[in-house]
C-alpha cells in the first residue's frame, strides 16, 4: 500500500492533484523503476566494480562462461524452489534430495554395473516419489512444509546411505554418463544449457499457462483459491514433485561433473545459495513477488560476486562479509524502493 505523509508540503513545492503526499510524476515513475530493477543496478555495478579492479582477466567471455558454469547447480535448484515458494511452502531437503539422486546413480553403475541410462532413471524416479510424499505431508495432511521437508531431508539422507553404504564412491563409470555434465555444447558447459532449458521450461509453467497462474492465485490466499474452484492440493503436490525433480537432476549433473566421483552428502551445501537467489530475485522485475526471470538474475548475481571476490585473493572471512553486505544492500534497496512507490 502506498504511504501517504502526514504533513503539508511547503507551497511552490507542494502536492499536486497527480502526486498526492508532494510526490511529482517523475519521483514515482524513478521508485517504480528502482523497484524493479534496483538488482539490474546492482549487478551492472559489481560487473564495473570487480572489471576495474582485474580488468585483465574478469570481464571475459572465458571468465563468463566459467561464472555461468558455477552458478549452474544452484540456479537449476533456486528455479525449482521458486514454483513452491510462489505457493508460499518452502522445501529444506533439497541438498539432500541431489545427495541421493547422486548417490544413488553412481553406485548402481559403479557398484552394480547398471546401464548409466536406467541408474538416471531410478535417479529421477527417486526425485518424483520425494515430491510426492512431501506434497502429500503438506498439501494432504496439513503439515508444516519447514518441519515436514527438514524431516525429510533426514529420511533422504538415511536412504542415500542405504545406496551407498555411507562411503566415498571412486570407481569408473560410464564415458557417455561422464559426458553429460563435462561435455560442451558451442562452448558453454552442458550444465549451463540444462539450466537455461529448466529456467524457460518453468518460466512457461509460471507465466504462460493456467497451472502457474492458479499457483500464484494460492500463494496470494490459499482459502480463496481453493473456494474458487482452484485444485490447490494438486498444485501444490505438482510444486514439491518438480522441485524434488530439480535436485535430484543437479545430483545426477554434480556427480557426472565430478567424472562419477561420488561423496556422502555433497549436495548440503546447495540449500542456502539457492534460497538466497531465489529470495535476491523475488526483489527484481516484479518485487515481493517470486518469479523465473528474477531467480536466474539473483543466483546470477551472487555467482559473479562469489568470483568476482576470489579474483581479488580475499581471505575467506572476508569474502563471506562483503558477499552478505552486497546481499543485503541490493535487497533493501530494492524493497525501500517498493515501499515508497
Amino acid at each position: 500500500m502506498t504511504e501517504q505523509s502526514t504533513m503539508s508540503a511547503p507551497a511552490g513545492r507542494g502536492a499536486t492533484p497527480s502526486s498526492p503526499g508532494g510526490r511529482s510524476p517523475a519521483g514515482e515513475r524513478a521508485r517504480g523503476l528502482l523497484a524493479r530493477y534496483g538488482v539490474i543496478v546492482a549487478f551492472i555495478i559489481v560487473v564495473l566494480v570487480f572489471s576495474l579492479a582485474r580488468p585483465s582477466t574478469f570481464p571475459t567471455w572465458t571468465n563468463a562462461k566459467e561464472i555461468l558454469a558455477n552458478a549452474a547447480p544452484q540456479m537449476i535448484i533456486a528455479l525449482g524452489l521458486t514454483v513452491v515458494l510462489v505457493m508460499q511452502d518452502f522445501d529444506l531437503s533439497v541438498g539432500s534430495m541431489a545427495s541421493l539422486a547422486g548417490g544413488a546413480a553412481v553406485a548402481q553403475m559403479a557398484l552394480h554395473g547398471m546401464a548409466w541410462e536406467l541408474a538416471v532413471l531410478i535417479a529421477l524416479g527417486l526425485g518424483v516419489a520425494a515430491g510426492v510424499a512431501k506434497g502429500y505431508l503438506v498439501a494432504v495432511l496439513r503439515g508444516n512444509s519447514f518441519i515436514m521437508t527438514l524431516a525429510m531431508g533426514t529420511i533422504l539422507t538415511g536412504v542415500e546411505f542405504a545406496f551407498t553404504s555411507d562411503i566415498t564412491i571412486f570407481n569408473p563409470v560410464s564415458h557417455t554418463f561422464v559426458g553429460i555434465a563435462s561435455n560442451s555444447i558451442l562452448g558453454i558447459n552442458n550444465e549451463v544449457w540444462f539450466a537455461l532449458g529448466v529456467a524457460l521450461l518453468l518460466w512457461l509453467l509460471l507465466d504462460g499457462t493456467e497451472a502457474g497462474r492458479f499457483m500464484y492465485a494460492i500463494g496470494g490466499n490459499q482459502e480463496a483459491a481453493r473456494l474458487s474452484g482452484i485444485r490447490v492440493r494438486t498444485l501444490r503436490v505438482i510444486g514439491f514433485v518438480i522441485v524434488s525433480v530439480t535436485a535430484a537432476l543437479v545430483g545426477i549433473l554434480i556427480v557426472s561433473d565430478g567424472s562419477g566421483n561420488y561423496t556422502p552428502s555433497f549436495g548440503t551445501y546447495l540449500l542456502l545459495p539457492a534460497y538466497a537467489g531465489a529470495f535476491l530475485g523475488a526483489a527484481c522485475f516484479r518485487p515481493g513477488e517470486f518469479n523465473i526471470p528474477g531467480t536466474v538474475v539473483g543466483v546470477a548475481l551472487l555467482a559473479t560476486i562469489s568470483t568476482g571476490l576470489t579474483f581479488l585473493n580475499l581471505q575467506t572471512y572476508l569474502i563471506n562479509l562483503v558477499q552478505g553486505a552486497i546481499l543485503i544492500v541490493a535487497v533493501l534497496v530494492s524493497t525501500v524502493a517498493t515501499r515508497r512507490a
